[in-house]
């Protein structure tokens, strides 16, 4: 990059100085040859002006007598040149012999074959001034003219050069350190974001590029968490299970006193308990993996539909337990299965801690403001004050959920869900003094 933006400099500055170069060579060319011309008629005009003198032969104007940088000379009807003896006669052609004759009053042009400047005036009847000048010293300054401006053209090409290059250098700098700073991370996986300096477009990227570093940092730290919190959760049951099971073959050896029936019916119960207790929390585990994976375009979901949902699959296995509804139409964009297990986590929580015969209160309401609320409260113990803030996070229990089954993974998979639809979740008391959990979600009534 730095290259092509040293070779970018150059060619620009190189492409204006030619243009300048031409442009001002242009104007001093016309200048100088309308001051030549200028000048060359000037003087013929006092040639024609001027006094005569006599000799024996022809009457000659006496400026022929003092010129020394021009040829000049009388042209005659006849194509008879007239000129002083000691100087060459000018060049004559067609245009000449037309003003001696009469029939045009002046000519100039240039006369090729030797370089000069050829003006004829009307001299007297059958008669021509002619006046020649050499173009070489013209020529000459405008080759002069010519060499300089090609040497300073070329100098500020090379000064331009010279500085793209500083000027890459220096801009390109932080891209650098960008560069340095991907392959660090690529190479040793250390994520310390990139300082900063400046405010430019460079400083704007190195920004992004520290927010997407601060973002997979965040990202690892949060699967570093999960697997320690799931290492943790599972170290419980397996340890348990690896007892209960090692009883078993040891009283199943040969010699070993016998385990009894109500003893072996408990060890069973508690092996089969607990490889419940790995099971579900495998399920949330892989569920949680799922919700973290990048999704397609969402599809139209009716909230109404999928609340009804999960509350047939919940009613299916709630036992003694009712349940209240209060529903109202909502529409939004999302994961329907995302969002029927976030429902169904919430009315199975709300029926794992109500007392047989209480209800549980399902409620979806419009809130006027853009929102809806699917609402779960149920006649339980509650949340108590110091827990309200953390049921969302992963594996956390409560005082009073340690007792119970579960994995402390269900809140986290609503909250995810919920996050992930553009909405929040929270916890609160209900009415009958148990736990009021609510999911709040953007969408449009049905």
């Amino acid at each position: 990059m730095r290259t092509r933006v040293m070779l970018f400099a150059a060619i620009c500055v190189g492409c204006a100085v030619a243009l300048v170069s031409l442009g001002a060579y242009l104007t001093v060319r016309g200048n100088l040859y309308q001051q030549f011309d200028d000048n060359l008629i000037e003087r013929a005009t006092a040639a024609a002006r001027s006094p005569m003198v006599s000799d024996e032969f022809q009457r000659i104007p006496s400026a022929f007598l003092v010129s020394s940088d021009i040829e000049i000379g009388v042209l005659t009807a006849t194509g008879r040149m007239i000129h002083p003896d000691n100087s060459s006669p000018p060049p004559f052609g067609d245009r000449e012999l037309a003003v001696a004759v009469g029939s045009a009053e002046s000519s100039l042009r240039t006369d090729q074959a030797t370089d000069t400047r050829v003006i004829a005036l009307r001299w007297g009847p059958g008669q021509a001034l002619v006046l020649a000048q050499s173009l070489g010293p013209l020529k000459q300054t405008l080759g002069d003219l010519s060499l300089v401006l090609f040497f300073f053209g070329g100098a500020g090409i090379v000064v331009a050069t010279a500085a793209g290059t500083a000027v890459a250098r220096a801009a390109l700098r932080p891209v650098e350190r960008l560069t340095s700073a991907t392959e660090r991370v690529a190479r040793t996986m250390d994520l310390r974001p990139i300082p900063v300096s400046g405010d430019d477009e460079l400083a704007r990227l190195t920004h992004s590029f520290n927010t997407m570093l601060a973002a997979v940092a965040e990202s690892q730290e949060r699967q570093r968490r999960l697997v320690a919190d799931a290492g943790h959760e599972l170290r419980t049951p397996l340890t348990s299970m690896r007892t209960n099971l090692e009883l078993l073959l040891a009283a199943s050896r040969e010699g070993a006193p016998a385990l009894p029936e109500e003893d072996r019916r408990e060890i069973e119960a508690d092996i089969r308990g607990q490889l419940d207790e790995l099971t579900q929390l495998i399920g949330d585990l892989v569920e949680l993996a799922r919700e973290d994976e990048p999704r397609t375009e969402a599809e139209r979901v009716d909230l109404l539909d999928v609340v009804e949902r999960a509350l047939d699959r919940a009613r299916r296995r709630a036992g003694e337990i009712e349940f209240e509804t209060s529903l109202q139409p909502w529409v939004l964009a999302g994961d329907p299965a995302a969002l029927e297990r976030a429902v169904l986590n919430l009315l199975d929580n709300a029926v794992k801690f109500s007392p047989e015969g209480s209800k549980v209160r399902l409620a979806l309401r419009q809130l006027g403001d853009g929102t809806a609320v699917v609402e779960v409260a149920d006649a339980g113990p509650g949340i108590a004050d110091e827990d309200l803030p953390k049921v969302f996070d992963r594996f956390y229990r409560s005082s009073e959920a340690r007792t119970l089954p579960g994995s402390g993974l269900g809140l986290a998979i609503v909250k995810q869900a919920a996050e992930r639809h553009g909405g929040t979740v929270y916890a609160g008391r209900s009415p009958e003094g148990g736990a009021l959990m609510t999911i709040r979600l953007p969408g449009l009534p049905g």
